[in-house]
């Protein structure tokens, strides 16, 4: 049978083996958050450097449309005066 002071010894072993336990999860759910965090702010970084390309692409396409625009209208307005002509001749 087990005395008083085997009793205690028994009690501290579990009071150790209950808090080392806890320390260890703790610890290891703490890393695991901050590995999560991390991998949250490279994600973020990824999908900011992907729209700031979106937009660069976006601005150079709009750029590109008013360069065309203005060459269609050229082309618009050499058109309606090469009629102008043609009929002028006829």
């Amino acid at each position: 049978m087990m005395g008083g002071h085997g009793l205690a010894e028994a009690v501290g072993a579990f009071g150790l083996f209950t808090l080392f336990t806890c320390v260890i999860t703790v610890t290891i759910w703490q890393l695991a958050a901050t590995r999560r965090a991390k991998v949250l702010v490279v994600r973020e970084q990824e999908y900011r450097r992907i729209a700031e390309e979106a937009l660069a692409a976006q601005r150079s396409t709009e750029q590109l449309l008013t360069e065309l625009n203005g060459r269609v209208g050229e082309m618009q307005s050499r058109m309606e005066s090469l009629e102008r002509i043609l009929q002028t001749v006829e």
